[in-house]
């Protein structure tokens, strides 16, 4: 399927500090036609039209009213992390968009960092670090 034809999603810059990562732009560019918010910021009008989708990296982009009424083939925001505390799930569902979310995404990694922080704690490793 040519990239025009193909629905839009928006999401944050891709790279850098805190953009998305390179293998989630790429899983992205294998469904949908990618929209970063400051192409999307440039050409409103035209590129709201074909964005059926946001998919929210680190709580960016911020989604308010505003950017629902911008985009009136909005069906799905995808929130790549655990919870969706941070959007506004009554606003959204009264534009009629679904809301996702991964809530298994991150179980192994804070599990693995609890348990590092407990083996820390326990040995003393940051008071022996300043020594």
């Amino acid at each position: 399927m040519a990239e025009e034809e193909l629905p839009g999603v928006l999401t944050v810059d891709v790279g850098g500090t805190h953009g998305l990562l390179a293998n989630l732009a790429a899983l992205l560019k294998r469904h949908f036609r990618l929209i970063t918010l400051g192409e999307f910021l440039e050409n409103r009008k035209e590129l709201g039209e074909r964005i059926q989708s946001v998919f929210v990296f680190e709580r960016r982009p911020s989604v308010d009213r505003g950017l629902l009424e911008s985009l009136p083939n909005l069906k799905v925001i995808g929130n790549c992390g655990v919870g969706v505390d941070h959007l506004d799930l009554s606003l959204i569902s009264g534009f009629g968009v679904k809301v996702t979310n991964t809530p298994r995404a991150v179980s192994d990694p804070t599990a693995d960092i609890g348990m590092a922080l407990m083996l820390a704690s326990a040995r003393r490793l940051v008071e022996g670090n300043a020594l």
